[in-house]
């Protein structure tokens, strides 16, 4: 039973969004179930999707946290 983790931002994928959208989410977990019967040959019924929804403050990036990597990477 093989168990996927999907970690996305809780940004969202565009500008002004908030989260990851039902639809999103359905075609991240179709998507990844897909992979596996394809690649492992394991079962759709068999594999679980787990999408987690990062918060911006609990991400880093370039060894900081990602709000004061973008404010350096902005100001060059």
């Amino acid at each position: 039973m093989p168990i996927v983790t999907i970690q996305v931002t809780r940004e969202g994928s565009g500008p002004g969004r908030t989260s990851v959208t039902p639809e999103e989410k359905a075609r991240l977990i179709a998507g990844a179930s897909q992979l596996l019967l394809d690649v492992l040959n394991k079962p759709l019924e068999a594999t679980f999707v787990v999408i987690e929804e990062v918060e911006l403050d609990n991400w880093g990036w370039g060894g900081l946290p990602v709000a004061d990597y973008r404010k350096r990477r902005a100001a060059r």
